[in-house]
């Protein structure tokens, strides 16, 4: 007889099939083709293209006296910007200019957000000359849609081939300007034409990357390949300036018709406009996303529909979250941007700057390098007297021929027995062999501090002092 306290033992047991489920990791990117607005911040976009092209494409092409005002010769080992000509050793001026231009981004950021990706980054700004050579060629939105969904017709082939020769005329002119830092630029042409291989290589290169870059992965570039995006909420808090939505104002959203909105609707009509206008292709509804980049043009797009349907401007705008949360009014928020971390970084950042024009202000026009003679280190020359052999790179860094003479102190009766004076023209470095001598016992055996001293003749003063050592044998 079955045991009724084991009788769930011979039930069947429900068994759950595990279907196989093909899942693919790599989404098929859906082309973006923004829709053109106007308004505030598309004017502001459009007038930091203006600016940044016209430094970037003209400044080579300016001439300080007689050679190009920024000039990276990385041949010559000297860069010329403006009045000034520096060399490797002034490599710290850079270290400080990279130091200042990341406490101003995190200085940006913390008060306004992404401005530099809506407004200044490279790949903003050529994104959008490309947008516009595109929209010129092929028409807004809607027609380049329809062109993407129709099949290759001699309208298509047409356009298309305009807008990638356009494209291209500006990939390789930028490739082009981008040499001319390094290459003076007004022979860099002559270079290209006699087929000068790297000359040309780089220029492809800059070209190319252009090409791509503003052509084709465009929004994909600042979602996935710029670590700015990944670390920007570590600069965000609940009082940073963002493009936000009034969801409180515009929930829930809905079409309106002849008579109006239903009861309880809100303002936000459902348009997607806000969507259209984006450039990477978010829907700003859905709260702040990494991908945001802060340009704004979602709250031109939103106050031109507000302003069509006769309700208040701002359904999306700059606010901060503490702001919207506490509905505070505009002069609240912006006080409660200057908060402690925007003044600590603003006081560091005007220090660094100011530390950083006077340290070029006082800059001296003239640098030293010692180097032993190890072939001579030390030896007894006819008089009873010590020498000691050094090679010296006086480097000129002022754009006029100069005169140097050399001197030496640190021990008693030290003096050069070598030609005291020299000649360096401009913007040149030149190597000296300079022999220092020592009466025989004025100084004990093992090596003494010495300082060479070399001093400018002509106008331009400068003197510069360099430590060396001076060997006593036994």
């Amino acid at each position: 007889m079955p045991d009724p306290m084991h009788s769930n033992d011979r039930q069947p047991k429900k068994v759950i099939p595990i279907v196989p489920e093909s899942v693919s990791l790599y989404e098929a990117r859906k082309k973006i083709q923004p829709r053109s607005i106007s308004g505030k911040f598309t004017s502001w976009r459009w007038i930091m293209v203006w600016v940044t092209q016209l430094v970037f494409y003209g400044l080579p092409w300016l001439e300080w006296g007689q050679r190009q005002t920024v000039l990276f010769d990385l041949g010559g080992l000297r860069f010329y910007l403006f009045g000034l000509v520096l060399y490797p050793q002034d490599f710290i001026y850079l270290t400080g200019l990279l130091v200042i231009s990341a406490l101003a981004l995190f200085l940006f950021t913390a008060t306004a957000g992404r401005l530099w990706c809506g407004f200044a980054c490279p790949q903003t700004v050529y994104t959008e000359i490309f947008l516009w050579l595109e929209r010129r060629i092929e028409g807004e939105r809607s027609a380049r849609l329809r062109l993407d969904a129709s099949g290759w017709t001699f309208e298509k082939l047409w356009k298309r081939t305009a807008k990638h020769g356009a494209w291209i005329f500006v990939s390789l002119w930028t490739g082009f300007t981008f040499v001319g830092y390094f290459v003076p630029i007004r022979q860099l042409g002559g270079e290209l034409l006699a087929l000068r291989g790297w000359q040309i290589f780089w220029t492809l290169f800059y070209g190319l990357a252009t090409y791509g870059n503003a052509g084709f992965l465009r929004e994909q570039v600042c979602k996935y390949m710029c670590p700015y995006a990944r670390f920007q909420s570590a600069m965000f808090d609940k009082d940073t300036l963002i493009v936000t939505y009034d969801a409180q104002r515009g929930e829930p959203r809905g079409a309106r018709g002849k008579n109006g909105a239903p009861a309880g609707q809100g303002d936000c009509i459902d348009c997607t406009l806000c969507v259209q206008v984006c450039p990477v292709g978010i829907d700003i509804r859905d709260g702040l996303q990494y991908e945001c980049i802060g340009c704004g043009l979602c709250i031109d797009a939103c106050n031109s529909v507000m302003d069509k349907v006769g309700l208040p401007l701002g359904l999306i705008r700059l606010a901060t979250t503490n702001g919207m949360a506490g509905r505070w009014s505009s002069a609240r928020m912006l006080r409660r941007v200057v908060r402690p971390r925007v003044v600590m970084y603003t006081a560091v950042l005007v220090a660094l700057s100011a530390a950083m024009i006077v340290s070029l202000a006082a800059r001296t026009p003239l640098k030293v390098n010692v180097v032993r003679d190890r072939a001579a280190l030390s030896r007894i020359v006819p008089g009873g007297k010590l020498e000691n052999v050094y090679r010296l790179q006086v480097m000129n860094a002022t754009e006029a021929p100069q005169r140097y003479r050399i001197g030496a102190r640190g021990i008693d009766g030290i003096e050069v027995a070598s030609e005291p004076e020299i000649a360096v023209g401009a913007t040149e470095s030149q190597w000296v062999a300079v022999r220092l001598r020592i009466p025989y016992g004025a100084a004990p055996e093992g090596a003494h501090p010495v300082y060479f001293e070399v001093e400018s003749l002509g106008p331009a003063l400068a003197r510069v002092s360099e430590k060396a050592s001076f060997l006593v044998p036994r």
